[in-house]
């Protein structure tokens, strides 16, 4: 990975970014990991219904995701040249975006909880749990959405270790009050599901108290803006930063209905189908935790360039981020491939559903190569130039043109196995590398957004 752009320098900075993400993201997961264990205990009813129900939170999050990066091209950007101005002009846009988000996803999940669940399986139990453990979680949302813009933020401008320790400290907490609440230990209630729920609320306000106290204890923080600054932004910016934010979040938002769509064809095929997904997913995204880092590591170091106009060196260190991820790639599919076993002794699931969920992560294991590098592509390369379109465009085509007609194919008229289904709805991930690929050689990705 020789590059005259990228000396020891490039890589210590690499590893400043990338390596809280990845921490962030493995305990994140590995702690989901050990909810849906815990929760798995209690039946595949109960694991499916908090599958179930958390597919409004992964809408939810993904279009937060495309709020924050979106508007995080122009922080790494404005980063590049030390802006601080604007850069708290940019968070104030996130925090009004991001709060309008919340609140009516919140809404959603309180007044519309069983007809949502309905749409992703027709079990009156599972519907039943699922809107027990939704219209608590959901209060959970607002403060979400508050701790997400700063920690996204706090990426674009390489700072990085509090809110690593606060996430951390956040999860563990969620972690123990599940095991507490759940099963109903040291003299609580045995909450179940509702348990589960008010875990995750009370971690989550945790977390959102003090990600603000970090960020105000130091008035030079970058982030630590008096509201009059937050929202001193007139509407040239903020239509500027919606024009570069509103195709991420059409493409975020797009890709995780999509994604739920697929839940209610892997619905159809059962409750099992439903569980064995939440499992393969969380153990897939495990796996897939390094390649957050590589491309939120990418997306800032590129945009921080770009934002100098250094067009050479950002594409130079595209090419190196490009080369990291085949590399890890590797490992991490054979990994992902070597675990099955140890996965399927974590869950008391009988011999037919230990069987499909092997298949299913065998499968998760085969596409992890061309995932990694459309993600890497598409969040960390295309968009930090701002190229955010193109990124939407192949985004909905992948989900919308191929990946769904050929879930409800797999399900309704081919009658394959979930794995199989599966295997027919990644195969847009092939489609999107070609394209993708295509465009990044091109250069035509490569913008500098700011005057």
């Amino acid at each position: 990975m020789q590059n005259k752009h990228c000396d020891r320098n490039f890589y210590r900075t690499v590893l400043m970014i990338a390596i809280p993400i990845v921490i962030q993201n493995l305990i994140s997961i590995g702690l989901n990991m050990a909810d849906t264990i815990m929760i798995g205990k209690l039946g595949v009813d109960e694991l499916a219904a908090v599958g179930t129900a958390n597919r409004l939170y992964f809408i939810f999050s993904t279009l937060c995701f495309g709020i924050y990066s979106g508007a995080a091209v122009y922080v790494s950007q404005y980063w590049g040249v030390r802006d601080i101005k604007n850069i708290r002009r940019t968070f104030g846009i996130d925090i009004l975006l991001g709060t309008g988000m919340s609140l009516f996803f919140t809404a959603l999940a309180l007044f519309f909880a069983p007809q949502i669940l309905s749409l992703f399986t027709r079990d009156a139990r599972v519907i039943e749990l699922g809107g027990q453990y939704l219209k608590i979680v959901a209060i959970s949302y607002f403060f979400t959405s508050m701790s997400f813009a700063i920690n996204f933020n706090s990426r674009a401008i390489h700072q990085l270790k509090v809110p690593t320790i606060i996430n951390m400290l956040a999860l563990f907490i969620n972690l123990g009050l599940n095991y507490v609440l759940i099963f109903g230990k040291f003299g609580m209630p045995k909450l179940g599901v509702r348990g589960a729920a008010l875990a995750t609320l009370i971690a989550r306000v945790i977390e959102f108290a003090l990600m603000v106290t970090f960020v105000y204890s130091n008035s030079e923080h970058p982030l630590a803006g008096k509201p009059k600054e937050l929202f001193s932004f007139d509407k040239e910016m903020f239509r500027r930063v919606l024009k570069t934010s509103l195709p991420v979040i059409i493409s975020e938002g797009g890709w995780s209905i999509g994604n739920s769509v697929y839940y209610i064809a892997y619905g159809m095929l059962g409750a099992s189908a439903l569980a064995v997904v939440q499992v393969a997913s969380t153990i897939n995204d495990l796996f897939q935790s390094v390649f957050f880092g590589i491309g939120n590591a990418s997306a800032v170091m590129i945009g921080n360039e770009l934002g100098r106009r250094e067009e050479e060196k950002a594409y130079s260190y595209a090419v190196v981020f490009l080369k990291m991820t085949f590399i890890v790639n590797l490992v991490m599919s054979v990994s992902l491939f070597l675990s099955e076993g140890a996965v399927i002794s974590l869950y008391d699931f009988d011999a037919a559903t230990n069987s499909m969920l092997a298949n299913t992560i065998t499968v998760y294991a085969i596409y992890m190569l061309p995932k990694m590098f459309t993600y890497v592509l598409f969040c960390g390369i295309l968009r930090s130039g701002g190229d955010t379109r193109f990124c939407m465009m192949l985004d909905l085509m992948g989900v919308w043109i191929i990946g769904v007609p050929l879930a409800f194919l797999g399900v309704l008229v081919l009658k394959l196995p979930l794995h199989l289904v599966v295997a027919m709805v990644f195969f847009e991930e092939w489609v999107k590398l070609v394209f993708a690929s295509l465009r990044f050689k091109s250069k035509k990705w490569a913008h500098t957004l700011i005057d």
